[in-house]
């Protein structure tokens, strides 16, 4: 059989003190049925289903709610979705128990028993995911309840876990007797500086516990029984586990570059916040990919041990990564690939998984806090609705077997290039080369033009930054020369007259303005090239009191608006699948000429600075612009869309706003009348820019706080680079039991 696509939505349900953090709630998955029928559309074979216990079961000893899942269970049977029914996920049970309650067990098999009676023809469960994984969460680290922190609670909370596993397995085969067992653990390995390397040792053996101690292989030769015993472990429970194994169907490999951590004693070399230790020694503990010379592997080299250790079939049951587009696609793609190359090697892989199909929340601070830091998916849920990424693209061609046709696959991923070491790379370091189609990128003495090749580099998007002298965009034959050279698969035009007063008289803007966009418009489409235009909010007359979106219609007041508004116009008449951006009000870290850097200079040097009261805006962070144009050009979008932060705010104000963000005094801004302060084109009272299509850029507050943190760094070490051997020499005592 072909390799399978399987998909889930991330769907934690976590606890923190007495708060529960429930992800299918932040991401709406918990009130849209029509997301089954989007999850089928990728010609996905299996579910990873949300049938969590905290969700069904509120009251200790009360009734099972099934309605939700009832309705979900059988749609995804008329699209002919298999589930993977998973009982909890990183959670600790309902209000009435948790990981270190002596019942635990007992009481997750008795949920289990009720919900394979409710489903009897559902054939694969995981009873708990990442057991391993939730017990240092939980029990050793001390970040999720109950908040304990040792290796007593955390052993004792992984033997709950997978005490409960079993004896939920042993309650579902009851219902089910050819019921699967589809247990994940996230295997990410340990690379130590040779000091440290009896830590990494302990560790690397550490992680396999979930799938020894179900398959009864940790025995008293094991090199982890005296530490479970001295943890609390007895022997009857060890014991337990050898005399009635519960093996799991499939092994879920879940890998994550975070998991792939370095130990390294060299304590002076790192910020303070990676520091810590073991009660022995003091060490740094960062991500592998970061620090090592050499390329690691993840899904390809899990996926082989994983097979030589256990012999059993594979799975991988989580591909996520929190970053750009391009790099998310990556990523999917890869692990993709790795899973057909173990497979062509002979060890029985059966599916790779999309997950957090509709995006994470918080994970940024491991669901410890509720910020609203989102992460999509395969869909962006901040749209309505949610709206396909290049990840559903991709997935879907995966799922019906069709070569992925997406130009920003034929690159390295950052985990691959020089630049993922910390803070500046060096050209001694390994790292593969950025390749694949460019992008063109106009404007190359402009700020948007320059923050777009930043990006471009940081991204690992091949492009070519082009002055006048390279591409005329008003000029076709100098435009086809270079499309013809270049052969790029998508051209950024942020070229254009920018002088908003001087375009009342310039005759010049409309050339940049609208002639030149049109030109490129037309050479794109016949070239099939992808294109991005540059709006403004100036296009309204801000007659609204609301802001405006992307329907809203048109009535510029100025030239250089009635310019941007004609411009929109040819634009998508000639290339209908052109991506049009509106925007306003640029500030930025890169250049010293925007308004916020301007302002706060003059604040800083004790001088006062005048700025229009009269005037609403909805000022937009340069980064945050750059990052979301290039996810929209990567997800293939068309039309026009706004892009602001958000909030509104009149320059005045946002000048007062600064300031206080930057601690200087805001007495010193001085509100003035747009027209007192030389302002010669007139402009709309309240241009400020909403969106109907999504609102993908944070706060504004949010963004000026990451200004001042880029113009204002603090100190950073050198890199820390190190070469570390290749890994499949420090596999083999990894994989062999003691």
């Amino acid at each position: 059989m072909p390799l399978e696509l399987w998909a889930g939505p991330e769907c934690t349900v976590n606890r923190v003190g007495d708060k529960f953090h429930d992800q299918m709630e932040a991401s709406g998955f918990a009130h849209r049925l029509e997301d089954l029928d989007r999850l089928a559309s990728l010609g996905i074979t299996r579910m990873r289903f949300p049938l969590v216990w905290e969700r069904t079961q509120r009251e200790k000893g009360g009734p099972c709610d099934w309605a939700w899942s009832d309705e979900r269970i059988a749609r995804l049977a008329e699209l002919k979705v298999a589930p993977i029914a998973g009982l909890v996920h990183h959670g600790s049970g309902p209000m009435w128990t948790n990981l270190l309650d002596p019942a635990f067990p007992e009481l997750l098999a008795e949920y289990a028993a009720a919900a394979a009676a409710r489903y009897p023809q559902i054939d694969a469960w995981t009873p708990v995911n990442e057991p391993l994984t939730t017990a240092r969460f939980s029990g050793l680290y001390g970040h999720w309840y109950p908040h304990h922190a040792g290796d007593v609670s955390f052993v004792r909370a992984l033997l709950n876990e997978l005490r409960g596993t079993a004896l939920a397995m042993r309650a579902i085969r009851k219902v089910n007797p050819k019921a699967m067992l589809v247990q994940t653990e996230d295997l990410g390995y340990i690379t130590a500086s040779r000091r440290l390397q009896y830590q990494a040792d302990f560790e690397n053996l550490r992680r396999w516990l979930t799938f020894d101690l179900l398959t009864g292989r940790v025995t008293p030769e094991h090199g982890l029984w005296d530490y479970l015993h001295r943890s609390g472990a007895t022997e009857d429970e060890l014991h337990a586990f050898i005399d009635e194994p519960c093996p799991p169907d499939i092994v879920g490999i879940n890998s994550y570059l975070t998991s792939e951590r370095h130990l390294d004693d060299r304590i002076d070399l790192y910020p303070p916040e990676k520091v810590g230790g073991n009660g022995r020694h003091r060490y740094a503990d960062v991500e592998t990919v970061r620090v090592a010379g050499a390329i690691v592997g993840s899904f390809e080299a899990r996926l082989r041990e994983a097979s030589q250790r256990y012999d059993l079939p594979l799975a991988i049951t989580e591909v996520h990564l929190g970053c750009s587009r391009e790099e998310q696609a990556r990523w999917l793609h890869q692990a993709w690939q790795a899973a057909q190359r173990v497979r062509a090697a002979g060890h029985d892989v059966r599916a790779v998984t999309c997950w957090a199909a509709f995006g994470s929340f918080d994970w940024d601070s491991l669901v410890t806090r509720e910020q609203g830091h989102y992460e999509p998916g395969l869909w962006d849920v901040r749209c309505t609705p949610p709206r396909p990424t290049a990840l559903a693209s991709l997935a879907r061609q995966l799922g019906h077997g069709e070569a992925p046709d997406s130009p920003v696959l034929e690159g390295p991923g950052w985990w691959q290039r020089e630049s993922r070491i910390l803070h500046a790379p060096q050209s001694s370091l390994y790292g593969l080369p950025v390749c694949g189609r460019p992008v063109l990128i106009t404007g190359a003495r402009g700020t948007l033009g320059q923050a777009f090749a930043r990006l471009c580099d940081l991204r690992g998007l091949p492009h070519h930054l082009l002055c006048r002298e390279e591409m005329d965009i008003a000029d076709a034959a100098s435009v086809e020369a270079a499309l013809d050279k270049w052969q790029p698969w998508a051209v950024i035009n942020t070229a254009g007259f920018v002088r908003v007063d001087d375009a009342e008289q310039d005759e010049r803007q409309w050339r940049e303005n609208v002639e030149g966009p049109a030109t490129l418009a037309r050479a794109c489409a016949e070239r099939a090239v992808r294109l991005v235009s540059f709006s403004s909010d100036l296009v309204f007359d801000g007659s609204k009191d609301t802001p405006y979106v992307e329907s809203d219609a048109a009535n510029p007041l100025n030239a250089y608006g009635r310019a941007k508004r004609a411009s929109e116009h040819r634009v998508l008449e000639l290339s209908p699948d052109a991506l049009v951006i509106r925007t306003a009000a640029f500030f930025g870290p890169w250049d010293r000429y925007n308004f916020v850097t301007l302002a706060l200079d003059a604040l800083r040097r004790g001088e006062t600075w005048q700025a229009a009261n009269d005037q609403w805006v909805s000022p937009t962070y340069v980064p945050d612009l750059v990052h979301a144009t290039l996810d929209l050009l990567v997800d293939g979008e068309q039309g026009i869309w706004h892009l602001a932060n958000q909030g509104a705010v009149s320059w005045c104000e946002f000048a007062v706003l600064a300031a206080r963000t930057a601690g200087l005094d805001p007495a010193l801004v001085q509100g003035r009348p747009g027209a007192s302060l030389g302002q010669v084109a007139p402009r709309p009272r309240r241009s400020v820019l909403g969106s109907e299509r999504g609102l993908l850029l944070p706060a504004l507050e949010d963004a000026l706080a990451r200004y001042l943190g880029e113009v204002q760094p603090a100190a950073c070490p050198e890199p820390v680079v190190l070469d570390l051997p290749p890994m499949h020499e420090t596999l083999e005592a990894a994989t062999a039991l003691p």
